[in-house]
């Protein structure tokens, strides 16, 4: 036994054992500092991202849950846009029909006031008076329209024969107002108001 201890060949050997124990010991000396600093920041980095993250575990799978949520906000967010938008167009249509309802109605009147019509009760009294002033010249017949309201000219002036109404509309043209003013504008107004009552009675006695 003795002799093995010492031998060359186990000398060489304990001396390199010796060697590479010591040069381990240094190095565990020299990295042990470096290696609890790596292993405190990596279990710190991923306390900190949870904690921003406002969870304290996460998974591959919550952060794809997280996106799709997200995703899913900014889809319902661009609806939202997109109905305000819709809302908006829908009012200011609905306010371009109110305009154009408002025409109509309006149109619908002045028609109304226009179109005359002859009532029973007072039908037998206007033939009366159109038979009247049909035997009348015209100059005396317009300067008797000239103080009537144009609804009941126009409903006599209907009941009478049209070449007795052409000389009463000629001689009306030629004839001025008590003011001055000519009454040709007035016997337009009446021709129409005629034509419109007469438009107005064809589909009924059709």
């Amino acid at each position: 036994m003795i002799a093995k201890l010492q031998s060359p060949a186990f000398a060489a050997v304990l001396g390199i054992g010796l060697s590479v124990a010591v040069g381990v010991s240094v190095s565990m000396k020299a990295l042990g500092p470096l290696l609890a600093k790596v292993v405190v920041v990596d279990a710190k980095q991923p306390t900190e991202e949870l904690k921003q993250k406002g969870w304290d575990f996460w998974t591959i799978e919550i952060d794809n849950l997280s996106n799709e949520l997200k995703g899913e906000r900014a889809r319902l967010k661009k609806e939202s846009e997109l109905l305000d938008q819709r809302g908006v167009r829908l009012a200011a249509e609905e306010k371009e029909l109110g305009k154009v309802r408002t025409s109509i109605e309006a149109l619908r009147k002045e028609i109304a006031d226009k179109v005359i019509e002859i009532t029973a009760d007072e039908l037998k009294n206007l033939r009366t008076l159109a038979q009247t002033y049909s035997v009348l010249t015209p100059r005396a017949a317009v300067a008797i329209f000239r103080e009537m309201d144009d609804a009941t000219a126009v409903k006599i002036l209907s009941l009478m024969k049209a070449d007795v109404v052409g000389p009463i509309f000629e001689q009306m043209s030629q004839t001025a107002n008590t003011d001055g003013t000519p009454l040709a504008r007035r016997a337009a107004l009446l021709s129409e108001r005629l034509r419109l009552m007469k438009a107005a009675k064809q589909p009924t006695s059709s």
